[in-house]
């Protein structure tokens, strides 16, 4: 398997019991691709949310899902890398990654910017 890169959406086993589930890699690159780490990190997609601070909001069309799709900053975490099962063909843009960032930010940091409506 080559290495997961950062704004990539793969499939991966989630759980105890593994399930099947679209996650966003979030972790650097650096980090992706060395031998010495077996860990990337992730956000899984979800199909049911309502944007928030830590909340996202995708259409299909740029993520290339079946439906709506919802990053939840606040359920990042460590995955191994074996767990990941397949690349998808979109890429998050970096403009999307950084309200990622933001949004994971925002789950821990409660002076991380967030312009409220």
């Amino acid at each position: 398997m080559s290495s997961p890169h950062r704004g990539e959406i793969w499939t991966a086993h989630l759980g105890n019991p593994p399930t099947r589930h679209w996650v966003l890699i979030v972790s650097l690159d650096e980090r992706n691709s060395t031998d010495r780490i077996d860990s990337v990190l992730i956000v899984p997609f979800g199909s049911r949310g309502r944007h928030g601070a830590t909340v996202i909001e995708l259409p299909p069309g740029e993520t290339g899902l079946p439906g709506p799709s919802f990053l939840k900053g606040h359920y990042m975490q460590v995955l191994s890398k074996r767990a990941l099962l397949t690349r998808e063909p979109r890429v998050l843009s970096a403009t999307r990654m950084r309200e990622v960032v933001l949004a994971v930010r925002r789950s821990f940091d409660p002076d991380a910017p967030w312009p409220r409506p």
